[in-house]
């Protein structure tokens, strides 16, 4: 079956049309971005990067399909504001390896695209087990190359910042509430990780904001998503897996 032949969208296949693909499954959160952007900003990231990655392996004879979203992760630091749901580390990690030991039975291989960096330490622990039972999983993180985003000085900070929030004005900028862009936080995410841990986010900054998302822009996003897309694939294409279980070129 060539994969031009069938959905890159595995919710659209048929069992019989499945076959055996690069499973790619984007994992976010549904959590609070401040006061200006939407509670999905992590799922809709990780959904596009995959979406781009999966074409672009298809473009290389590859069949390539993006499974539905986990819109769940650990985001208990985010807890003290409202429309964060957050099912905790545990709860992650075992979602992640019995989801992966079922996707295994078909899929050829399976990558986690991930959009939070508090899904991290499950996404780390689920995918060791996997890999140690024998199955060909892994992970990869939605984030340029770091030399090429310095170089091209493309913004870089912690949450519903300046890169968050040019990247919604790209991707969906009706979800953009301009009017409500506040500077948040913008001490460095080391400077502010020991009470951000112990306290949570909002000990940290009220608005729930760590940065400053003035002068965010969509042409920013446009190129900040291509340099995400871009990593992530060479990431696939190269598929070296490191001792955590992620990709990395």
């Amino acid at each position: 079956m060539h994969p031009s032949s069938e959905s890159a969208h595995l919710a659209s296949r048929t069992w019989e049309t499945v076959g055996r693909p690069v499973l790619l499954v984007p994992i976010g959160s549904t959590e609070q971005h401040g006061p200006h952007l939407p509670l999905d900003t992590d799922t809709l990231v990780a959904t596009t990067v995959a979406d781009r990655a999966a074409s672009e392996l298809r473009d290389d004879g590859l069949d390539a399909v993006v499974a539905p979203a986990i819109a769940y992760g650990a985001s208990g630091e985010h807890q003290d504001f409202p429309g964060t749901i957050s099912i905790g580390r545990e709860a992650l990690t075992l979602l992640l390896v019995e989801f992966g030991r079922s996707a295994c039975e078909w899929a050829g291989r399976l990558v986690f695209v991930n959009g939070h960096g508090g899904n991290v330490e499950s996404l780390t622990g689920a995918v060791r087990q996997l890999r140690d039972e024998g199955r060909d999983a892994a992970w990869l993180s939605c984030s340029p190359d770091l030399r090429e985003a310095a170089s091209r000085k493309l913004p870089r900070d912690a949450h519903a910042g300046r890169t968050e929030t040019s990247l919604i004005a790209h991707l969906r900028p009706r979800d953009l509430r301009a009017d409500r862009i506040i500077t948040g936080e913008t001490a460095s995410l080391a400077e502010i990780m020991p009470r951000l841990r112990a306290e949570g986010v909002r000990a940290v900054s009220p608005t729930g904001v760590l940065g400053d998302p003035t002068g965010a822009s969509p042409g920013e996003g446009r190129e900040l998503l291509d340099a995400i897309c871009a990593a992530a694939i060479r990431r696939l294409r190269t598929s070296r897996v490191t001792e955590n279980g992620s990709l990395n070129d």
